[in-house]
C-alpha cells in the first residue's frame, strides 16, 4: 500500500482538474491529480485514427479493461442501459481527458440559461447569476486561446475581447450566410477553442479536418496544455490510477482516496482538500461506489440527488445536396453557426436549440466519402466517370446538427449495475434514459428550421435522422444548489455534507441550455481556485 499526501487531491485530469492543479500550483500548493488513462503519444493516437476501420469518436485512444470507457457505436458496451431511450454520449479516461476529441467549440450560456425557473417556469435558477460568472468566462477564454469575433456578444455580454481574432469562415459558411441573409437565421462564426495564429508553442489551425477524433498539430486546445503547466509548477500527476472509493474520516470530511493501479496494486491519497473532476458520469459512480457505514447512499448523496438530472444537447442531424458546390471536407469540422435561436418565451413549451452548419459534409450521418463512392459504384460507375460523379457530388455536400436544449429530470440518472464490475472491483455505470417531450418538440422544431434552410440553398436528397444523436455533452449528475435537500454542492461547489470535498465539471451544472459546456467547465473551475485557497488558508 503506498501512501501520497498534497494540501489538495484531484480525481481526473481533464479541462477542469487541469486548471485547478495549474492555478493552485502557482499560488505554491501541493497538488497530486489521479488519473485514471494514460499519457497519450499523439502521433500514435493519430496512427490508431488513420487506420481504424470505424472512425468514431474514441477510435484513436487506447481502450481496455484498465481503462473501460463507452464507445459510440457500442453504446450498450461500458454503459448498462435500461432505457427507455439510448444515452448517446461518452467519454475517455486519458490524461487531458476528453478534450482530446472535443470539437473545439466555446460558446457561453446564456444569462437567461442561469435563471429558467424564474423566466420560463421550467426546471430550477442556478444558485449564481451569469453577471457573477462572467469574468470568469473572460478568464477561461485567455487560459484556452479562443479564438472568435468580439464585435458578437451572441447573446452574451463580455467585458473583455476574445485573445485573438476569428477563425475565417469557410466557402461553405459564407455560402449559407449568403443564402439566409434578411431570414431568421443569423449565420455567425463560432468562437472556439483553436489557434488562428501561432501561439503558445503551438501552431495556427491548419484546416486538418479531424478535429474530432484528434488535431494532429494541437492547433486545437486539449487540457495537457494545462497539464504541462500544473507540472512545471509542482503539481503531481499520478496516471494508469483509478480512483475506488472516496473515504470518510471524522466529521464526515473526506480522509483520503484509495486508488488501485492498473496491475492492482493499492495506494492512498491524504489531503486537506478534494476536487472531484472525473466527468458527469465517474463521478457519481465514484460517489455512489464509496458507500459506507458513515454515508449508507455513497458519498455526498444525502439528499439521494448523486447520479440524478443527467442532461446531454439531444441532437438534431439533417444532411442534404446543395445546387451548387460549396467544397466541404476542409477546415475545422465547424467555423459557422447560428445563434439567435437559443432564447424566448418558446422555452416555456420546447427545448431551445443553435444550429451547428459542419464544414465536415457527410461524414457524420453517412461516413462519406467512402459511403458516396460505394454507392456510386453500385450504381455501375467506374474510371473517369465515377471520379467525376463522386467530385460532383462531395462538392455538394452539406450538414446541419441542432443541439437541442434538455431539461433535468430526477429519474433520468447513473445508479450502479448490480452484477457488472470494472477489473479493480467497482460496479459499472447503469444509465436510465429518456426523451421528454419538451426536447423532443425541439427536435421537431429544428427539423423545420433545416427544412427552410436548405430550401434557401435549393437542397437536394435532404434527410433528417428520425432518432436523435448524442452531442457529447454530458452533464447533471452531482447538481448545485441552495438547497441541500435538492442538491449535491452548493454555490461555490462544496458537497453540503463534507466540508473538504468538492466537485468541478459539467456534473454541477443544475440545467444545461444550448451552449456547448466546455467554457463553462472552465470559468466555473477557475472560479472554485479562489474558494479552495481561502479555505487553505483558514
Amino acid at each position: 500500500m503506498t501512501d501520497l499526501r498534497a494540501d489538495v487531491v484531484i480525481v481526473g485530469s481533464g479541462i477542469a482538474g487541469s486548471l485547478i492543479a495549474d492555478q493552485l500550483a502557482k499560488l505554491g500548493v501541493k497538488v497530486i491529480v489521479l488519473e485514471a488513462g494514460p499519457r497519450i503519444d499523439r502521433d500514435e493516437a493519430v496512427e490508431r485514427f488513420f487506420s481504424a476501420p470505424v472512425k468514431v469518436p474514441e477510435c484513436a485512444y487506447p481502450d481496455g479493461p484498465e481503462i473501460p470507457h463507452p464507445v459510440s457505436n457500442k453504446l450498450d458496451g461500458w454503459y448498462r442501459q435500461t432505457g427507455p431511450d439510448f444515452f448517446k454520449s461518452t467519454y475517455i479516461k486519458a490524461v487531458g481527458g476528453t478534450t482530446w476529441h472535443w470539437l473545439g467549440t466555446c460558446l457561453r450560456l446564456l444569462p437567461s440559461d442561469f435563471a429558467m425557473q424564474s423566466r420560463y417556469g421550467r426546471a430550477t435558477d442556478w444558485p449564481i447569476e451569469y453577471e457573477e460568472l462572467e469574468p470568469f468566462y473572460g478568464q477561461a477564454e485567455q487560459e484556452i486561446g479562443v479564438a472568435g469575433d468580439s464585435s458578437e456578444t451572441l447573446g452574451a455580454p463580455r467585458s473583455r475581447p476574445y485573445p485573438m481574432g476569428p477563425i475565417p469562415l469557410t466557402y461553405l459558411d459564407q455560402t449559407f450566410a449568403s443564402a439566409l441573409a434578411g431570414t431568421e437565421f443569423q449565420v455567425r462564426s463560432t468562437p472556439q477553442g483553436r489557434n488562428a495564429v501561432a501561439q503558445g508553442g503551438r501552431p495556427a489551425c491548419c484546416g486538418n479536418s479531424s478535429c474530432i477524433p484528434i488535431c494532429p498539430v494541437q492547433a486545437k486546445y486539449d487540457a495537457t496544455v494545462h497539464v504541462a503547466r500544473a507540472e512545471q509548477n509542482g503539481a503531481v500527476i499520478v496516471d494508469k490510477a483509478n480512483a475506488v472509493a472516496v473515504v470518510l474520516g471524522a466529521d464526515q470530511a473526506v480522509d483520503h482516496i484509495l486508488f488501485k493501479r492498473w496491475d492492482l496494486s493499492e495506494g492512498r491519497i491524504f489531503g486537506r482538500i478534494f476536487v472531484l473532476a472525473a466527468h458527469a458520469i465517474e463521478t457519481p459512480r465514484l460517489l455512489l461506489a464509496s458507500a459506507s457505514e458513515k454515508a449508507p447512499r455513497g458519498v455526498a448523496n444525502g439528499s439521494d440527488q448523486v447520479g440524478r438530472n443527467l442532461m446531454d444537447h439531444p441532437t438534431q442531424l439533417s444532411w442534404a445536396l446543395s445546387k451548387e458546390p460549396v467544397y466541404p471536407y476542409r477546415g475545422p469540422i465547424s467555423t459557422s453557426g447560428i445563434e439567435n435561436l437559443r432564447d424566448g418565451a418558446f422555452r416555456a413549451n420546447r427545448g431551445a436549440f443553435r444550429i451547428e452548419i459542419g464544414n465536415d459534409g457527410w461524414l457524420w450521418p453517412e461516413d462519406a466519402p467512402i459511403s458516396t463512392a460505394a454507392a456510386l459504384a453500385k450504381q455501375g460507375l467506374a474510371g473517369k466517370a465515377l471520379d467525376v460523379a463522386l467530385t460532383d457530388q462531395l462538392s455538394r455536400h452539406i450538414r446541419l446538427a441542432s443541439l437541442v436544449e434538455e431539461l433535468p429530470d430526477p429519474a433520468n440518472r447513473i445508479t450502479l449495475d448490480a452484477t457488472a464490475r470494472d477489473m479493480y472491483g467497482v460496479p459499472a455505470p447503469q444509465i436510465a434514459y429518456r426523451i421528454s417531450e419538451y426536447v423532443k418538440n425541439g427536435l421537431a422544431e429544428a427539423r423545420a428550421a433545416h427544412s427552410k434552410i436548405f430550401d434557401r440553398l435549393s437542397a437536394t436528397m435532404i434527410q433528417h435522422l428520425p432518432e436523435h444523436e448524442g452531442a457529447g455533452h454530458i452533464m447533471g449528475t452531482a447538481m448545485m444548489g441552495r438547497d441541500a435537500a435538492h442538491s449535491v454542492v452548493d454555490s461555490e461547489l462544496r458537497a453540503h455534507q463534507h466540508k473538504n470535498l468538492f466537485v468541478a465539471g459539467s456534473a454541477v451544472f443544475p440545467t444545461a441550455g444550448t451552449a456547448n459546456p466546455t467554457l463553462t467547465i472552465a470559468a466555473l473551475s477557475l472560479r472554485l481556485v479562489g474558494t479552495i485557497a481561502n479555505q487553505l488558508k483558514s
